[in-house]
């Protein structure tokens, strides 16, 4: 993605608001036809890619653009550059960014084949929200990241009413608290979208297998289903996110005699399909310092979604949850795992 002034016609990788010369607005401007113009191969592993040896691809659009990224396969010079969506329902798509997140969710949602809505498509957005903590602690989702997610279905033809950013607090801690200090608040206030407490709104009874489930209703009222959370080193953050939907009492009498993967198993049983959407750029590691990563993901199937995101990050401990989850027999598409595995916990 780049940005062009439609004046002076100068044009810009990072995003900037206006033109330092004509001081007009820029316009994004999204590259059709992508060739391979240089290809350097690295033999020598570093910090940042300890896979080796690796290509570093010079790449140009049809306006003259010019820019770099790393692949773990072999180019030849003159090749285009493209890559195909996946067709596989349980794929997970990944792609780093560097400094436009829209462009981010725009390309990991194309990598899976698109969203087919229209105007009168209803949204539930559900981020992770669990903290009063500012957003660049990564505890809940980067406001950044549901404002570039809210601006994308707009720019696809959804209306503002039909959009419902959604959350619940399992804790002592009101949501609201969570949501004002997240800066998450904010966003919706900005786009004029009334932030919706599940606790409050009615459950549905639903049973799988000796499950007995309460969820909010708000869930099958919706025609896309987006969880949007921010990821965590060492754990299952896309997965565990969904469970926001339950009943919080139903939620902890289900978890004192279950362990979370099997809530979760049965959980998605029972609920219509969803989508992940995750935010990796900044991700907290088990220390709860925070790395850069820049990455953003996203797949129908969340533990696949964490599978590969634990496997990127080089994660030794795998949660409970994932160990029967084989990161071999997920389809990726995008950006693939050796080009951005970085061991995160060490380093």
């Amino acid at each position: 993605m780049f940005y062009q002034c439609p004046k002076c016609k100068k044009s810009w990788q990072y995003k900037i608001e206006k033109c330092p010369q004509c001081f007009l607005t820029l316009e994004r401007i999204k590259s059709q036809k992508v060739k391979i113009i240089s290809v350097s191969k690295v033999n020598i592993s570093t910090i940042l890619h300890p896979k080796a040896p690796y290509f570093v691809l010079l790449l140009e659009d049809e306006r003259g653009n010019r820019w770099i990224q790393k692949s773990i396969k072999e180019y030849k010079i003159g090749q285009e550059f493209k890559i195909e969506p996946a067709l596989d329902k349980n794929a997970v798509s990944v792609w780093r960014i560097k400094y436009d997140v829209l462009e981010g969710v725009e390309k990991v949602i194309e990598l899976l084949g698109g969203l087919k809505v229209d105007s009168k498509t209803k949204v539930l957005i559900l981020p992770t929200l669990v903290s009063p903590i500012h957003p660049y602690l990564a505890e809940n989702t980067n406001p950044e990241f549901l404002e570039s997610l809210i601006e994308y279905l707009l720019q696809k033809g959804i209306k503002m009413e039909n959009i419902k950013v959604a959350g619940q607090s399992f804790n002592e801690i009101p949501i609201e608290a969570s949501a004002q200090k997240s800066q998450l608040l904010n966003v919706c206030q900005n786009f004029k979208i009334p932030p919706l407490d599940l606790s409050k709104t009615k459950f549905i009874k639903k049973e799988m297998e000796n499950f007995n489930f309460e969820v909010s209703e708000e869930v099958f009222n919706s025609d896309l289903i987006i969880n949007l959370p921010i990821l965590k080193v060492g754990k299952i953050s896309a997965a565990e996110n969904i469970l926001k939907v339950l009943k919080k009492e139903n939620y902890l009498g289900l978890r004192y005699f279950s362990s979370e993967g099997e809530i979760l198993e049965k959980l998605n049983r029972v609920l219509p399909s969803y989508l992940t959407i995750a935010d990796g750029q900044i991700v907290q590691k088990p220390d709860q310092f925070t790395t850069f990563l820049g990455l953003i993901l996203a797949s129908f199937s969340s533990l696949n979604l964490d599978r590969v995101f634990n496997e990127i990050s080089m994660v030794k401990n795998l949660p409970e949850e994932l160990k029967n989850v084989k990161v071999e027999n997920v389809k990726i598409v995008g950006r693939q795992i050796e080009e951005l595995k970085y061991e995160v916990e060490k380093f």
